[in-house]
């Protein structure tokens, strides 16, 4: 990347401004590089602190075909020698089938395939070796104390792989946290939102964000140096205004997602609710194909909240069953409706089951009948929003065919169509068609995540990315009052950047993010800004 004017032409690299922003100056002596690829020379990564070997088994516990033994630093060429006997020069990833002893009293453990993988070109980033045995627990169990008798090794941290992959650059944030999310996913809708920020789609959006937040910050500190000597062009603050404008219509406008992809990840929240002996923990055990809550004809059976996890269509749904919402004397009962209400209020979809028997017989009065009954069922504030709820009429069975019809073309002129199902949870008259509706639903709220830019996944993403609007926005209001503390708003909006992908190490931020509230310092003080003396414009090489 190089900064291109009237007068000369620079290159980016080598040391930092107050700003963050990386630059080799020819006239003044700058240091080496820190933020070149850790992994872009022939040698291993040495990360300080990471100086052990370590070891683990990777594939995790319990009885399997294969398990996978993991070992990486610089003593992991010598594990792999020590317990096969290996004379020749390793070969970088290939497999080779060989007898696995203990390094001292030379026992047989197991026979099976290693692999070496050299550093830079691992996991870690170091030296790594892997020892791909059967997945007995005493062969394990063998191996591991092997690797643990040899001077160096040590068992890994949790975590402690993927983390010197982070230190060496071969992971950011964003990337760590994809593949904990790839680890533990359950549905094809996780298993591609993993993915898909695994592959770096999400370090890639902010990267981009943090270029041209970066590109605002040069030519901001540039004019703010050099404009007096007129070496900066008149218009470079409007083209700033106009940038950051820009950028922060992006991050809201990906802010404004409806928490789709922190749904996708963590569960599509959906609760079972109506009045006592609507069958909702009938329709509970339907869903689960298990009876896992109590059905009995006595009102009030249910009265705690009961959960599972299912699987809609291939994305994540949490199930919970309620207490049935009625006026009661019993303590422990009026307990069970609390804890429904708070559950109703958390939702993000609300399944209101409503016994068909107790509709009125004339079918015009039965959408006035079930206004009455969301009333008495949902939050005031979710009444409005259609997705999320959705209307079950149970035990239509009870229920004449004809009077069935009638009451569907009655709600029809009600409700959105979509709104309303009926069914039987007896003989499960109406099933396929109410799950086609829910699947649409769910789907709905999380989202196709191979279709559009990627999704918000994580909380932390989400407070830093408020963090960094709310930054900009007081680039805009101290813009024709103090450029110093304006410019201050576009690096804190940087950190903040910086943050979620973890490549805020060389960005510090102020104790108190009151921009006004921040003692300017002076931009004038022996910095490096003025190899961008004659920038104007910003091109990439």
């Amino acid at each position: 990347m190089t900064f291109s004017g009237c007068c000369r032409r620079i290159v980016l690299c080598t040391n930092v401004t107050r700003s963050g922003v990386y630059l080799r100056c020819p006239v003044v002596p700058v240091q080496a590089c820190r933020v070149r690829p850790l992994c872009s020379s022939s040698s291993p990564v040495v990360v300080p602190g990471c100086e052990d070997t370590i070891f683990a088994l990777s594939s995790g516990r319990g009885r399997c075909g294969v398990a996978v033994v993991r070992v990486s630093g610089a003593g992991a060429a010598g594990a792999l020698r020590a317990l096969t006997g290996l004379k020749r020069a390793l070969i970088p990833r290939t497999a080779l089938l060989r007898s696995i002893t203990h390094p001292t009293s030379h026992e047989l453990l197991d026979r099976g395939l290693v692999l070496w993988f050299p550093g830079p070109q691992s996991f870690t980033g170091e030296d790594s070796a892997e020892f791909h045995i059967h997945g007995g627990p005493a062969v394990i169990n063998g191996v591991l104390q092997a690797l643990g008798s040899l001077p160096g090794l040590r068992p890994a941290e949790a975590g402690e792989f993927t983390r010197r992959a982070f230190h060496a650059g071969k992971l950011d944030l964003t990337e760590v946290e994809g593949l904990g999310d790839l680890i533990h996913a359950e549905t094809e809708g996780q298993r591609r939102q993993a993915l898909r920020q695994m592959a770096g789609d999400l370090s890639r959006l902010y990267n981009d964000w943090s270029h041209q937040l970066t590109h605002c910050l040069a030519h901001m500190e540039a004019f703010i140096d050099f404009s007096e000597g007129e070496l900066i062009e008149d218009g470079v603050l409007n083209q700033v205004d106009s940038a950051v404008s820009k950028l922060q219509v992006q991050i809201q406008k990906h802010l404004s997602d409806e928490r789709r992809g922190e749904r996708l990840r963590s569960g599509v929240q959906v609760v079972i609710a109506g009045s006592t002996n609507a069958g909702k923990s009938s329709l509970f055990n339907l869903l689960c194909q298990r009876p896992a809550a109590i059905v009995s004809p006595i009102a009030g059976t249910t009265r705690d909240v009961v959960e599972t996890p299912l699987d809609i269509g291939g994305f994540p749904v949490l199930l919970s069953d309620t207490a049935g919402l009625r006026e009661t004397d019993d303590s422990v009962e009026r307990e069970g409706v609390q804890r429904a209400l708070k559950r109703v209020d958390e939702a993000d979809l609300t399944l209101v089951v409503v016994d068909s028997t107790q509709l009125p017989q004339e079918p015009q009065m039965v959408p006035g009948f079930l206004n009455h009954y969301l009333d008495n069922v949902l939050p005031k504030e979710t009444q409005d929003h259609v997705q999320q709820r959705l209307l079950i009429l149970n035990k239509s069975d009870l229920l004449l065919n004809e009077h069935v019809r009638l009451i569907q073309r009655a709600l029809s002129d009600a409700f959105t169509v979509a709104s309303v199902s009926i069914l039987s949870c007896s003989t499960r008259e109406g099933l396929a068609e109410f799950l086609k509706l829910l699947h649409e639903r769910v789907k709905t709220m999380c989202a196709d995540p191979l279709v559009g830019s990627p999704s918000l996944t994580q909380t932390r993403h989400r407070t830093n990315l408020q963090k960094s609007v709310e930054a900009l926005r007081q680039y805009h209001k101290y813009r024709d009052v103090d450029l110093a503390l304006s410019a201050e708003g576009l690096r804190l909006g940087l950190v903040c950047l910086g943050r979620i992908t973890g490549k805020d190490g060389l960005l510090k931020e102020p104790r108190d993010w009151h921009l006004a509230e921040v003692v300017p310092q002076s931009v004038r003080q022996a910095r490096l800004i003025v190899a961008v003396c004659a920038s104007s414009k910003i091109d990439s090489a």
